[in-house]
């Protein structure tokens, strides 16, 4: 049995769901403003394909699109295939890359963390039939339907991604209450599934675990586990301690504090701070550099700051300090990276 079922879904996930759903509302007639309504997202990060955001923020969302969009039957159905194994990122090339369908299985479970899915899900094989099983928990109770929904109608469409072929399903049994008209789930599962089931469960013939990928080339599916592995590493360590800080950090880049001061406004001494960074694999002065690079980026950006201002606002003593950890961050100078960018309006 392979199985991931996590007690959380991950705190920290790529923005690339929440352009999917927003594209998704749009496209169903809300305005952006309803459909990132008390999200604290904004079209910048919407548009950045490296973003990353927090669950509740694409909860948030998703409770915009259900508030709004409720009426419209099979309404998360419409949603899943949306999701084409490009939007996972290097998820989908670990997967894409398999050599067969039960490997690619094994490593899309493993690192589950990296999709957008909020469900918890183990694959059982019990004699010629395998089940995979959705665990819905820790999904939010009045997102339940939806979420369902779209995470069932995305692995309908990533299996077709995957195999060119779709299988035949045996049965599909949900803990949903029965809806009026179930044709629109028959279209996406081949079959009427059961409804008011005990568990979220879909049955399929264990004979398709060993089919061959068409895309298998297991070095590159090395690689990408290794980088799955990787990625999720640091996405853990952004939602510890690190990840406050970070937050922190950037919630007032124009006065960084230093170590002495962050850890008297965590009420801990700045020794137990650096061990509880470096539990998670990180230093202070890592996350310090991390975000005033992400800052520098930005303000370099705007065309009416000196070299000068940058650095004072990154608390940099001299702005030839700033010049060298910039060289060390991007491997040229601030204003060679500025002549690459495009200026923006003074703020």
């Amino acid at each position: 049995m392979v199985r991931l079922t996590p007690t959380q879904w991950p705190l920290r996930r790529s923005a690339v769901s929440a352009q999917l759903l927003t594209q998704f509302g749009l496209d169903q007639g809300l305005s952006l403003e309803r459909c990132l309504h008390g999200t604290g997202l904004n079209l910048a990060q919407l548009g950045d394909p490296g973003a990353e955001i927090d669950a509740a923020q694409e909860l948030c969302l998703i409770r915009n699109l259900v508030q709004g969009l409720g009426h419209l039957p099979g309404l998360g159905l419409k949603v899943g295939p949306r999701y084409h194994l490009s939007t996972y990122g290097i998820w989908g090339f670990a997967l894409l890359s398999s050599p067969t369908f039960r490997s690619a299985a094994q490593i899309g479970l493993r690192y589950l963390d990296l999709t957008y899915a909020f469900h918890g899900m183990r694959l059982e094989e019990v004699g010629e039939h395998a089940h995979l099983v959705l665990d819905e928990r820790d999904v939010p109770e009045d997102l339940r339907t939806f979420i369902l929904e779209r995470d069932t109608a995305g692995l309908m469409h990533l299996q077709r991604d995957l195999t060119a072929t779709r299988f035949p399903l045996i049965s599909v049994s949900f803990r949903l209450p029965a809806p009026a008209d179930p044709s629109a789930y028959r279209d996406v599962f081949g079959l009427t599934p059961t409804f008011d089931a005990p568990e979220n469960r879909i049955v399929f013939e264990r004979r398709f675990l060993d089919q061959p990928l068409p895309g298998a080339n297991p070095e590159v599916a090395r690689h990408c586990e290794q980088q799955c592995q990787a990625l999720l590493n640091k996405r853990r360590i952004r939602a510890g301690l690190s990840g406050r800080i970070r937050d922190r950090l950037l919630s007032q880049p124009g006065r960084l504090p230093d170590m002495e001061q962050l850890a008297s406004e965590l009420h801990m001494t700045s020794r137990t701070l650096r061990r509880r960074l470096e539990e998670e694999g990180t230093r202070f002065r890592l996350l310090q550099d991390e975000v005033r690079q992400a800052i520098a980026e930005e303000l370099l950006g705007i065309d009416s700051l000196t070299l000068e201002d940058i650095a004072e606002r990154l608390s940099y003593g001299d702005v030839s300090n700033f010049i060298h950890a910039f060289k060390r961050w991007k491997g040229l100078t601030p204003g060679q990276y500025r002549s690459q960018r495009v200026p923006v309006a003074t703020p």
